[in-house]
């Protein structure tokens, strides 16, 4: 039995029975009976439920963020963004999928030979609580218009934000068996990974559970695709924009109440500037609203469970023991409710809590660095590489700087975010295999040689 508990509150919401193995076996053989006629519809088919549900999430925003808020205690506003965010994916998909997907003549020794796109048949897909909505459309959107049918696994505290996404699908027109939310536990999932009627696996989580996920799926000699843990540099360099480099830090580090793997966590700043900065960024994390995240005017919610709290203090006390200076927050909140205060630590240095490990909070670490060499350096300093920021206003060299940077996406003056427009991933423990664009599109597919003589 699953449990959704307001985590701004402590309230229980509901419960969900877990799926029987018996129910599972229905639900697996629903699943590849749908994708033989899911794969033969024709692109007006499958463009048009995506072109539904882009709709359906518009029509029901204030309902669905309403839920989102309910179980993870985003605020409201942003819960409201992500679902809008689901519809631009659903919409960018109908428009460009066919397009990504048309044959690639190739010359050879044939009188036509080509390169074909064909979808492989069920993925499951296992998706993280951070932003429930929009982590199931970046994978559902591009697999259900490529041809392939959906199998959801989502996490525990958020069964009732997975059991909506499912009726927003059904009700757009997708056929029985094309997008289904599994409500099982662990070892029933690693039995769906290893299923043969399961073809491919993509998971957003946790740096150990990508190790298990993706073992298994390479015993199964199945594709995956693995989106995993982020300590997101965000490199502030003496010749940037102050202002705006501050209104990216803010944003960046506390949207979804710091809970986020592109967040950024690690605020490499040049010296010349690094005192002007970190006032500035303390005072204004000082004037965050903390609250109860339905409330419009709140910009910092709880974090999603109770255990999140601990891990976030303990990261905090351990880098002020080893040297950290703390500047503002630091500390659990009173009453009910997941809060921990919006929080600044400054003289923070490899070797610390908050510089080695993922920060699920909203926790600022700032270092100093005496140039941009130094600066790169500690970025890459990092067993992750998911994304960085680099603030400043130089218009030479930023092909460099980015090369340079170990990560699957580098921005400059804006902060890291994932866009239906371009490839989303990470590399060394941040994962692997990408999602989103035409990149993400291909990764289920098989790339199929067609020679013809």
């Amino acid at each position: 039995m699953f449990r959704s508990v307001n985590p701004a509150t402590g309230e229980f919401i509901a419960k969900y029975p877990q799926l029987s193995n018996n129910e599972l076996e229905v639900r697996l053989d629903r699943a590849a009976s749908a994708f033989g006629g899911w794969r033969d519809a024709s692109w007006d088919a499958r463009r048009g439920v995506l072109t539904r549900a882009a709709n359906l999430l518009r029509d029901r925003v204030a309902d669905l963020s309403a839920l989102i808020t309910r179980e993870m205690g985003k605020p409201i506003k942003q819960a409201e963004g992500e679902v809008l965010k689901c519809a631009w994916g659903c919409d960018y998909y109908a428009a460009h999928g066919e397009r990504f997907l048309e044959p690639r003549a190739i010359e050879s020794d044939a009188s036509r030979s080509f390169v074909r796109y064909d979808p492989l048949g069920p993925i499951l897909a296992i998706m993280p609580w951070n932003f429930p909505f929009w982590q199931v459309f970046r994978f559902a959107a591009p697999n259900l218009v490529a041809g392939n049918v959906g199998l959801l696994k989502h996490a525990a505290n958020v069964c009732g934000c997975a059991l909506a996404i499912e009726t927003v699908l059904r009700d757009a027109g997708a056929a029985p068996g094309v997008f289904q939310t599994l409500l099982i536990d662990h070892p029933q999932t690693e039995i769906v990974i290893r299923d043969e009627r399961v073809r491919g696996v993509t998971l957003t989580g946790s740096v150990a559970a990508g190790r298990v996920v993706g073992r298994v799926a390479s015993e199964s000699l199945k594709p995956s695709v693995l989106e995993l843990g982020g300590s997101d540099p965000f490199i502030v360099l003496a010749d940037c924009d102050l202002g705006r480099a501050i209104d990216g830090a803010i944003l960046g580090r506390m949207q979804n109440n710091g809970q986020s793997c592109i967040a950024a966590k690690r605020f490499i700043v040049q010296r010349a500037i690094l005192d002007e900065f970190t006032d500035e960024f303390v005072r204004r994390v000082e004037a965050l609203v903390v609250g109860n995240p339905i409330d419009p005017a709140t910009e910092i919610g709880p974090l999603a469970r109770p255990q999140f709290v601990h891990d976030v203090h303990d990261q905090v006390r351990r880098t002020q023991h080893a040297g950290g200076t703390l500047r503002t927050g630091g500390m659990t909140m009173p009453g009910p409710g997941n809060f921990f205060a919006p929080t600044v630590m400054s003289d923070v240095k490899p070797g610390m809590a908050l510089f080695d490990e993922e920060t699920f909070g909203p926790v600022a670490a700032v270092i100093a660095a005496e140039d941009l060499d130094e600066a790169i350096a500690l970025a890459n300093t990092s067993e992750f590489g998911l994304g960085a920021s680099v603030w400043t206003e130089r218009e030479e060299g930023l092909d460099e700087i980015a090369t340079r940077i170990e990560s699957g996406h580098v921005a400059f003056n804006g902060i890291v975010k994932s866009d239906p427009r371009l490839p989303f991933g990470g590399v060394k423990n941040s994962g692997y295999g990408r999602e989103l664009s035409r990149d993400g599109l291909l990764e289920f597919l098989n790339t199929k040689t067609v020679w013809i003589r």
